[in-house]
C-alpha cells in the first residue's frame, strides 16, 4: 500500500478528475469536516449535522465514487470516495489495483493502519478465492475503507482528484474518524459498479 501514498502525493499536482468536487467547494468541505459533529452533504452542497450512533449497512457505488451508510433503511450519511488505480472493473487478482464487487461484511477495525484508521472488508469470499485459484492466481486481500496516508491529513478532500489506492476505498481522515466509530464489525457492505 506504500505505492498508493506516493501516487496520492503525485496526483495532487494533476488536473481534477471527473468524480471530484468542484475546486471552489474544497475549502468549504474541509471546513465542514473539521467539525466533529458535521458532515458534508454532497447532493445539497451543505454542511449538516452528522447523526451519531451505529450504522447497519454500507453501500459503495464505484462508478459514481459514492458511498452511503444506512440506519433502519435510511441513508444517514454520504461520502465521495477515491478508489483503486486499476479502474472500475471488479478485482480479480492480487496486485490489480481494483476494488472488488459483491456482498461482504466489515471484518475488523485497524487502529494501526498505514492510513488513518481502517475498516477491513471481508474480501475475498471463498468463491472469489476459488475462481482466482482456477485461473492460476491469488484473489488478493487487505481490502479496506480507510483514511489518508498517515502524516498527510492536510491533503483533506483534495485526495478525490484521482483514484489512488491499491484497491481500497478512501475517505478524508475526518470522515474516517466518524466511520470508525459508527461502523461495527459484521456490518454488511455492498460494492457495485
Amino acid at each position: 500500500m506504500k505505492s498508493g501514498a506516493a501516487l496520492l502525493l503525485l496526483v495532487l499536482m494533476l488536473p481534477f478528475g471527473a468524480h471530484a468536487a468542484r475546486p471552489t467547494t474544497y475549502a468549504q468541505i474541509d471546513r465542514c469536516l473539521a467539525a466533529p459533529a458535521e458532515a458534508w452533504n454532497y447532493r445539497s452542497k451543505a454542511c449538516e449535522p452528522a447523526p451519531a450512533g451505529p450504522v447497519d449497512r454500507i453501500y459503495i457505488d464505484k462508478s459514481d465514487h459514492w458511498m452511503a451508510v444506512y440506519r433502519g433503511g435510511q441513508i444517514i450519511r454520504e461520502f465521495r470516495v477515491a478508489l483503486g488505480v486499476g479502474g472500475l472493473k471488479p478485482k480479480s487478482r492480487l496486485g490489480d489495483g481494483r476494488v472488488p464487487e459483491g456482498l461482504y461484511t466489515i471484518s475488523a477495525h485497524n487502529p494501526d493502519s498505514a492510513y488513518h484508521l481502517a475498516l477491513r472488508i471481508s474480501y475475498p469470499t471463498p468463491e472469489q478465492s476459488a475462481a482466482a485459484a482456477a485461473r492460476g492466481g491469488n484473489a488478493g486481500s487487505d481490502i479496506m475503507i480507510h483514511g489518508l496516508p498517515n502524516g498527510h491529513d492536510a491533503i483533506g478532500i483534495h485526495h478525490l482528484k484521482f483514484d489512488w489506492t491499491d484497491g481500497c476505498i478512501a475517505v478524508t481522515n475526518r470522515e474516517m474518524d466518524w466511520l470508525y466509530m459508527a461502523v461495527r464489525d459484521g456490518t454488511p457492505v455492498e460494492i457495485r459498479t
